[in-house]
């Protein structure tokens, strides 16, 4: 019995009382000292709110008269609830899935869902999530601080923006092909801060032209960094995420260009990446400048897809080449029906249409072989590899060479 079950406070609410107090039984098994329980979501939810009860587990049913496991999930997030949930439920898949991603929208710790009747291993394994066993991505640290337009002006223009890369590797030869570039600022104060910080704020003070043209074509940029590894011997693409109001340029094009052409580095190297949800509706001169990058040998994506408004038309109607399927359809696909339906879906879609398609958050190499299977091309995740600094890339690219002669299923080129 470990110190961290013993110290566990955990409130079983459910319904069934021969349900209620198998799970109870099996709690105690485990070593958890303290369990409580409830039939009834409403008076589990009043005591709580009257901090009445200390508790930092919370094991709900969904199928409850009166207030059911979806209300007490709303009702958790009002509160701010700080513990961990575990939903235990008999109700469908698909049912469940959507109880799953209400609690996170709702803020709270999820450590995921069991199916009824609940086995003591399954239960087990969540329980170990909180000794930090979990193998979901982290979030991302966020800026400590409010970020002021003119600071960030002249973050860009004093070169505190650097670029980390995450690379994606071939499912069928593990073969390196490119990296995606992740924009960073490097504060001298608060240290590094991710982009969901300012990007917004770029965009609302007509800045975004500038902070991707230092992405791209900066000191610490995209072109300099792949000339760097080509001379190493490494031919990889690097794919850069643009944002709509790049789009609104016409002269966008000839200014990668006369970049690229600078530095020394043919345009067919860089894949420029649209989030899905951004793509607008002004499609006539969204054609003319993507028509263009794809005349001057760019590569075009589409990210994230699945997650926005777009339609197939928008798709079909618009020249890109790569089609990036979003992390909540590749991770656990290999178990998920539904998932794995639409992952399975995407792919097909988009090598019909002749595009190469990528499956994001790869976090386990359950989610690496069912891309493999599925014949999606390419693969990006934490479980190849984190976001990494330019000077660590050519000495990971030979870590991962020796890695991929364990991997089962590829192609060993002559």
């Amino acid at each position: 019995m470990s110190a961290q079950m013993a110290d566990l406070r955990v409130l079983v609410i459910d319904d069934e009382g021969f349900m209620r107090k198998l799970i109870a039984m099996q709690l105690r098994a485990l070593g958890c000292k303290s369990v409580l329980c409830f039939e009834s979501g409403e008076v589990a939810l009043d005591a709580l709110s009257n901090g009445g009860l200390d508790i930092n587990l919370i094991v709900c049913d969904l199928q409850m008269p009166t207030v059911d496991g979806i209300e007490v999930i709303r009702r958790l997030g009002s509160l701010g609830f700080q513990g961990s949930v575990i939903l235990a439920s008999g109700e469908c898949q698909r049912t469940v899935k959507m109880a799953e991603k209400l609690a996170h929208a709702h803020g709270l710790k999820l450590l995921g869902a069991l199916q009824k009747p609940v086995q003591p291993d399954q239960l087990k394994w969540l329980l170990d999530k909180m000794g930090g066993h979990c193998t979901t991505e982290p979030r991302k640290p966020r800026a400590a601080h409010q970020v002021a337009a003119s600071d960030l002006a002249h973050a860009i223009e004093s070169g505190q923006l650097i670029n980390h890369y995450q690379p994606k590797v071939c499912t069928r030869t593990g073969q390196v092909v490119g990296m995606e570039a992740l924009v960073r600022w490097c504060h001298p104060e608060h240290g590094l801060i991710y982009p969901d910080a300012f990007i917004g704020v770029a965009e609302e003070n007509d800045l975004i032209n500038r902070l991707t043209e230092a992405v791209i074509a900066g000191p610490h940029g995209a072109l300099q960094h792949v000339k760097q590894w080509t001379a190493a011997g490494l031919n990889l693409h690097v794919a850069v995420n643009i944002s709509m109001d790049n789009l609104h340029d016409l002269s966008f094009p000839d200014q990668l260009a006369r970049h690229a052409e600078e530095a020394g580095v043919g345009l067919g190297h860089l894949v420029l990446e649209i989030t899905e949800s951004r793509l607008n509706t002004d499609v006539l001169s969204l054609t003319d400048i993507l028509t263009r990058l794809r005349l001057k040998r760019l590569r075009l994506s589409i990210d994230d897809f699945g997650t926005g408004y777009s339609s197939l038309a928008q798709l079909h109607d618009l020249p890109f080449d790569e089609l990036k399927i979003d992390r909540r359809f590749v991770h656990k696909a290999h178990q998920d029906s539904a998932l794995n339906s639409i992952l399975e879906a995407s792919v097909n879609m988009a090598h019909n249409m002749d595009m190469t398609t990528t499956g994001e958050g790869v976090e386990t190499v359950e989610d690496w072989l069912h891309l493999q299977r599925k014949g999606c091309d390419l693969a990006q995740g934490y479980w190849i590899a984190k976001p990494m600094p330019p000077e660590r890339v050519i000495h990971w690219v030979s870590e991962w060479r020796e890695r991929i002669a364990e991997l089962p299923g590829l192609e060993v080129s002559a």
